[in-house]
């Protein structure tokens, strides 16, 4: 279902029709603000070029978020496989232990 929600961005309001929920839409919404009032606060630059700047600064937050759930994953996958190789250690130390056990 589609929600219609008012945000306000740069002290303007803009009306959003999302399929994310309203808090969803609104905390994307204080994200932008922040990082536009962010951009404005120490500038003299006019609206559309901290706009510019603040899409700058939420892509990169993006993309170092990107970044670094790859690097998670990696890591994560790393560790899945070293625990895999390490039952496979287990198995064959315990096989190991009941034949030198069976043998007395």
């Amino acid at each position: 279902m589609k929600n219609k929600i008012v945000v306000s961005i740069g002290g303007r309001d803009y009306t959003l029709v999302a399929m994310e929920n309203e808090e969803y839409v609104r905390r994307c919404a204080e994200l932008v603000d922040q990082q536009l009032q962010e951009v404005l606060r120490d500038s003299r630059l006019s609206q559309a070029d901290a706009a510019v700047l603040a899409a700058m600064n939420v892509a990169d937050l993006y993309l170092k978020g990107q970044e670094t759930a790859e690097n998670l994953r990696r890591q994560v996958k790393e560790n899945l496989e070293e625990a895999n190789s390490l039952k496979l250690e287990l198995s064959e130390a315990k096989r190991e232990i009941f034949k030198l056990g069976t043998k007395k």
